[in-house]
């Protein structure tokens, strides 16, 4: 099923389920890479911090799952919050986000 995420503003256009899953795709890579790369570089003085890095890591990770998941059940693009459109731009730049602006911003404050 086509995933058809409006873009608002001047930038009007489409976030295709092939730029979804590319720019998911990309997003796995880059974390997996840098957990990768923490968990590589064996135990030093800030070990605590590499430690919370790595684990911040695998939650991004995981979150990407989940979002190739709503790729493809087709709720992907939809805030789970609210169920509004979450822009395209949104996507763009945060592709494994589960909320809108308004719904991540009610929740982190």
């Amino acid at each position: 099923m086509p995933l058809d995420v409006y873009r608002t503003g001047p930038h009007r256009g489409r976030l295709s389920a092939q730029d979804a899953r590319r720019r998911l795709e990309h997003a796995r890579s880059s974390r997996a890479a840098q957990l990768q790369a923490l968990l590589g570089g064996g135990q030093s003085p800030d070990g605590h911090l590499m430690s919370a890095q790595a684990e911040a890591n695998r939650r991004v990770l995981e979150e990407i799952e989940e979002a190739f998941n709503r790729l493809d059940d087709g709720s992907y693009g939809t805030c789970l919050s609210c169920s509004a459109v979450v822009p395209a731009e949104r996507l763009e730049i945060l592709p494994y986000t589960r909320y809108c602006v308004a719904c991540q911003n009610r929740l982190t404050t």
